[in-house]
């Protein structure tokens, strides 16, 4: 009855699937745009960010054409239960995992902040279980952050979008902000890997709300 559900819901602990001790498949060692390490090593003094925003395909080209201030990017699962899922695992609904945009970045060339404004901007947090004509769990709008100053930062700029959202007429951001310790980041299959650039005409389901988000969010008042 789970599984067949017409409204996405998230899995309990006890209903998700109880996936594998090893990853199934194997992660290419290079971005193919950026030529960088995908899982390390990175060198030292660059920031991991973690953004799920709907299909990562999109998400992660969004991303990897910010800067050179980004190093790498990949894409993975995040948020869930299952251990080490496939992508028909994580599309099943049995796993609660997101479809997620690993960034990593030179915090001296592109802040965080800027990233947050990239995220918002690039899709629309009101949405639920959904983007636009994908609907799922897995499309859930969620940031996942490694530091206390990187949970401040995504809760002021949560709040100060919510702001010009609102007076634009859109509803309330169902944007998850939850730290990444204890929800693990399963990097995806290798076809999925910077698969907008191994298919440049494949299907991007990225699109933002149109409204501009308050560049330096972190400190927006008012």
């Amino acid at each position: 009855m789970f599984l067949y559900s017409r409204t996405p819901q998230l899995p309990t602990p006890e209903q998700a699937l109880r996936g594998r001790p090893e990853p199934s498949y194997t992660v290419p060692e290079r971005h193919t745009v950026l030529g960088t390490p995908l899982q390390g090593p990175y060198p030292q003094g660059l920031e991991i960010a973690d953004f799920a925003l709907g299909c990562f395909w999109g998400a992660e080209r969004t991303f990897w054409r910010l800067s050179e201030g980004v190093y790498t990017t990949l894409v993975g699962y995040q948020g869930g239960h299952t251990e080490n899922p496939t992508y028909e695992e994580v599309c099943s609904g049995l796993t609660g995992h997101t479809e997620a945009v690993r960034v990593v970045h030179d915090p001296e060339r592109i802040s965080y902040e800027e990233l947050l404004r990239v995220f918002w901007e690039s899709h629309d947090p009101t949405q639920g279980f959904r983007q636009g004509n994908d609907v799922g769990t897995q499309y859930r709008s969620a940031i996942h952050t490694h530091t206390p100053e990187q949970a401040a930062a995504a809760e002021a700029s949560r709040e100060a979008y919510q702001k010009v959202l609102t007076a634009a007429g859109h509803r309330t951001i169902t944007t998850e902000i939850l730290p990444a310790e204890g929800r693990r980041f399963h990097p995806a299959e290798g076809y999925h890997q910077q698969y907008l650039d191994k298919n440049p005409a494949g299907y991007c389901g990225i699109g933002g709300t149109g409204v501009s988000c308050p560049v330096g969010v972190a400190g927006a008042e008012g």
